[in-house]
């Protein structure tokens, strides 16, 4: 059994607990799952590299990365210093993550706030409404394509927007591009956890102009992020690269005001 599957096997279980214990009415009944949810797909595509900033504590390959984690705090400083939109980790048993964690950010700013976990099974569409987000992760590895047809449908009725994530080109034929505006590549190897920058590039080569491009894993400088901007990637999904960082609004402002400064030197580099 690889971390995957035993992340998407403890999730089974969870959710079939949570059932339990909150029923959708109790869900529906929250004040988030009434208000209104904002796009993600014209959120990431600007003339410049949108960064879609994450917020998590720790990682089954990296255990814990930030003790204290301060999510409202962190949430500010990633608007403030020019965030796209914001992932929030919610699964707690590899990630140390919490739906409270999303409403917390939900109450503190007004980004499009996607809820990353491993998305099964339709409640699980209904709590991250209920919790404040406006968008979910749906991960072609761990669905087959109607599952994915069905919760993207469901997640459609509830106002929410989807990132559909793949790691590999084969997991594309999958989709139904008419329905996925937002598609996510892995460029980390899960079996080997080795890093490759030209592999959401070259997995994008195969989708369609108006899917928005999100590469995400493994990325720390402003050169990555220049070359993969050259490439055509839309949007970043980054992580570890800020929750190590004393501030982690900064380190934003700081990796994105040096994508630029590449890009443009590139540009005139080019010109002349």
């Amino acid at each position: 059994m690889t971390i995957l599957d035993r992340i998407v096997e403890d999730t089974r279980t969870l959710v079939a607990r949570r059932k339990q214990e909150t029923s959708l009415r109790d869900l529906e009944a929250q004040p988030f799952f009434h208000g209104p949810t904002l796009p993600l797909a014209p959120a990431l595509r600007h003339d410049h590299l949108a960064i879609l900033a994450e917020i998590k504590q720790a990682s089954p390959s990296k255990g814990v990365i930030r003790p204290d984690l301060d999510v409202p705090a962190i949430a500010r400083q990633y608007k403030a210093h020019g965030a796209s939109a914001v992932s929030v980790l919610t699964e707690p048993q590899h990630f140390q993550g919490a739906l409270d964690n999303l409403a917390l950010a939900r109450q503190t700013i007004d980004l499009p706030l996607l809820r990353k976990d491993f998305i099964v099974d339709p409640y699980q569409l209904v709590e991250a409404r209920a919790y404040g987000a406006d968008a979910v992760l749906l991960i072609a590895a761990v669905l087959d394509a109607v599952q994915l047809r069905d919760l993207h449908q469901a997640a459609d009725e509830l106002g929410l927007s989807c990132l559909v994530e793949v790691y590999e080109q084969r997991e594309i034929d999958k989709l139904d591009f008419d329905q996925v505006q937002v598609l996510g590549v892995n460029n980390r190897d899960l079996r080997t956890f080795e890093v490759d920058l030209d592999h959401a590039p070259d997995v994008f080569a195969h989708v369609p102009e108006h899917v928005v491009q999100v590469a995400e894993s493994g990325l720390r400088s402003a050169k990555d992020l220049a070359y993969l901007r050259r490439r055509g990637v839309d949007a970043v999904l980054i992580g570890e690269t800020f929750m190590r960082a004393k501030e982690p609004g900064v380190a934003l402002a700081t990796l994105q005001r040096e994508t630029e400064r590449l890009l443009r030197a590139e540009r005139l580099r080019l010109a002349s």
